[in-house]
């Protein structure tokens, strides 16, 4: 049990989540709430980043499960010892959004940013590759001025507001004796440092340099690729004056599939039999997800059990970079009972199955009558009200203890 799930709550996620499923969480949120595509979602996308420091390390994470933000801070992990959002963003997507000054990182002052975008994809898409045409809107460098932002070619001026530095500092009074250094992106030259004269702006990028641009772009996935993968265009990305472009980095994103479920490089599906068929054999046709169809039979005289797990070899996924292996197909069986057995068939049933156990009932037993029950609609305990079902998640339902006496 944890004491509060506040940051799991923040990913969608429950405690008990791996993670994978924490990944997976993480890469879907911030690239919904990243400000480059929600300029309003600054604080949600922080939240988020701070969660999944937390939450994906392990040594964090237990100190977080055992006592909360509070031992989080007590820890040295507290608000003001987390990470930049851009830096966790950067490192989990390989380059991210970068090209932000700052941070004392080279390579972001080198390179402009990258357009990361989402590709969803079916595992059919991804057991046999495919190829996605993509619209990518990036900035690129105005053609009119080559980048220059003035219509006469000159350079452009620095800033008299920053200095040239780009941002500007202010002094804010907290409270008697309280004050706060900020800095802020200087607003007449937009973080550049430098200005163009205003009668003197290129018209077509009104002295930005850059104007917006939609370029379609070829995607080949391969086969046996996997949720989360990354396909990294260089030097696709957005365009500044004076730097390196930087990339289109897509993400792939796997959708779930109604009967197939993947588990690196195999593939789990389940597969429901009657009880005759568990009991005397049966024969199940499998399409795969390139078409093909499998036959399952099992061997006369074998008895298949619910909960069962059976595989075929070189029938899963294939594997990236040797796309004529594969992984395992895995079958998880499971037993339908049927719901009544004509009591007069009963004799005959018995004469197939193995003998039962003989019961000992002594003189002073009582008889009693089962009755249907539905955890859902009781409560867990007497007088603790209807609240809550009779079994929690994390608990298991315990034996019942009556066992029948044997010789």
């Amino acid at each position: 049990m944890v004491k509060e799930t506040a940051y799991y709550d923040i990913l969608e996620m429950k405690p008990g989540c791996t993670p994978e499923e924490l990944k997976k969480a993480y890469r879907k949120l911030a690239l919904k709430y990243h400000p480059d595509k929600n300029p309003n979602e600054g604080e949600k996308f922080k939240l988020i980043s701070q969660a999944y420091e937390v939450l994906s390390d392990p040594q964090k994470r237990r100190v977080y499960d055992e006592g909360g933000e509070e031992a989080i801070k007590g820890s040295g992990s507290g608000t003001a010892g987390f990470s930049s959002p851009m830096d966790i963003f950067d490192m989990f997507f390989g380059g991210g959004f970068g090209g932000r000054g700052g941070g004392g990182q080279a390579s972001r002052v080198r390179r402009a940013k990258n357009v990361v975008h989402q590709l969803n994809l079916t595992l059919e898409d991804l057991y046999n590759g495919t190829t996605r045409k993509l619209a990518v809107h990036k900035n690129v460098i105005c053609e009119k001025c080559t980048g220059s932002g003035s219509k006469s070619g000159k350079a452009p001026e620095k800033c008299t507001t920053c200095k040239g530095n780009g941002v500007i500092f202010r002094v804010q009074q907290l409270g008697p004796g309280m004050i706060q250094h900020m800095q802020t992106m200087c607003t007449d030259c937009h973080g550049q440092g430098e200005r163009v004269s205003p009668n003197d702006r290129c018209k077509n990028c009104q002295g930005k340099k850059i104007v917006k641009d939609r370029k379609l772009v070829q995607i080949h996935v391969e086969r046996g690729m996997e949720d989360g993968e990354k396909i990294v265009l260089r030097g696709e990305g957005d365009q500044e004056p004076g730097i390196e472009p930087g990339d289109i980095i897509i993400v792939i994103e796997e959708k779930p599939h109604p009967l197939f479920r993947r588990r690196g490089q195999d593939l789990i599906v389940n597969m429901e039999l009657e009880l005759v068929e568990a009991l005397c054999g049966f024969q199940k046709v499998i399409e795969t997800l390139d078409q093909r169809n499998l036959i399952l039979a099992s061997i006369p005289g074998e008895v298949i059990k619910t909960g069962e797990i059976k595989c075929i070899m070189n029938e899963g996924m294939p594997i990236n970079r040797s796309p004529h292996d594969k992984g395992k197909l895995i079958i998880h069986f499971n037993v339908k009972f049927p719901e009544v057995i004509a009591p007069e068939v009963c004799p005959q049933l018995e004469t197939c199955l193995p003998p039962r156990n003989e019961c000992i009932i002594p003189d002073d037993a009582e008889e009693v009558t089962l009755r249907e029950f539905d955890p859902k609609t009781h409560s867990r305990r007497p007088g603790h009200g209807g609240g809550g079902s009779y079994y929690d998640e994390d608990d298991e339902p315990r034996a019942a203890g009556v066992q029948c006496q044997s010789h």
